[in-house]
């Protein structure tokens, strides 16, 4: 099972900030958090939102493992 992270808001929209989820790849990651909380799916899908696979940010596709560790950070603010 990937362990899946989520900061910022997107942890506080989720209710959860790591869970342990079943997925050969990134797109089938996406399709079953899509599955359990639509809100969520298209906040992960939103403009700026980043994705990190062990610690490397991908863009695109990815293979999940069951030692896999993908983060999903929410846009980055400041100044």
């Amino acid at each position: 099972m990937a362990q899946v992270l989520l900061f910022g808001r997107l942890a506080d929209l989720a209710g959860w900030r790591d869970k342990a989820l079943e997925a050969g790849s990134l797109a089938a990651l996406r399709a079953l958090l899509a599955d359990q909380d639509p809100a969520l799916a298209e906040a992960l899908a939103g403009p700026g939102v980043q994705v990190a696979v062990d610690k490397a940010l991908v863009r695109g596709e990815a293979a999940l493992t069951a030692t896999t560790e993908v983060a999903f950070l929410p846009p980055m603010s400041g100044g």
